[in-house]
């Protein structure tokens, strides 16, 4: 996105910051799907890969105020916006706004339920309303797994948890298909086609 529709008086960190404290009265993500304000321009703020935040090139240590900044995220389309009672603005994502660094497990088989963690401690079980899909790339071969956190705010699943989640594998049949994959909450998310196994 370019910076070159920054309209707004408004329209840095520090300003987004206080429009999002004022906005927000309890925990959590604030209601950004409620507020329609007028779009102001881009921010010079980056969400990297890794789920670091930039603002001007470089990374923003504080994190509550990365966390402030996460509650007030919306997708719309394919754009990434902080969004407030008075403004939104756009900002860049490399990849997916937040990381899943972290998971727990209870139970097994289709009852097994897995609750997984943020860069910005929110947290979700994978479920039909929280489902993980996995993208290969075609180039490299190289799985990018994901988990839904809300609206369509999607978390990269790191490397760490992945392989753990590898290791929790078993197979399953899905339209005459055996599909490797995981289990939470009755839910069967599929990673990969299993060639070869037996049906």
């Amino acid at each position: 996105m370019s910076n070159t529709n920054q309209k707004s008086v408004n329209l840095t960190a520090d300003g987004i910051a206080l429009a999002a404290t004022k906005a927000i009265k309890s925990r959590g993500p604030a209601p950004v799907h409620l507020w329609n304000p007028p779009y102001c321009g881009d921010l010079d703020m980056r969400i990297a890969r890794d789920g670091t935040w930039y603002y001007l090139g470089t990374p923003i240590g504080r994190k509550p105020l990365v966390k402030l900044f996460s509650s007030i995220l919306r997708k719309d389309g394919d754009n990434y916006f902080l969004v407030t009672p008075v403004e939104k603005v756009g900002i860049t994502v490399d990849d997916a706004p937040f990381v899943a660094i972290d998971f727990e497990v209870s139970s097994s088989g289709p009852d097994q339920q897995l609750l997984f963690t943020t860069q910005v401690d929110d947290t979700m079980t994978a479920d039909k309303t929280h489902k993980i899909r996995v993208e290969i790339n075609p180039d490299s071969q190289e799985p990018s797994p994901y988990i839904l956190v809300r609206n369509n705010l999607e978390a990269l699943i790191d490397r760490k948890s992945f392989y753990r989640l590898v290791e929790l594998g078993t197979t399953h049949m899905i339209d005459n298909i055996n599909w490797f994959g995981v289990w939470s909450c009755g839910e069967f998310f599929g990673i990969t086609p299993s060639e070869g196994l037996p049906k």
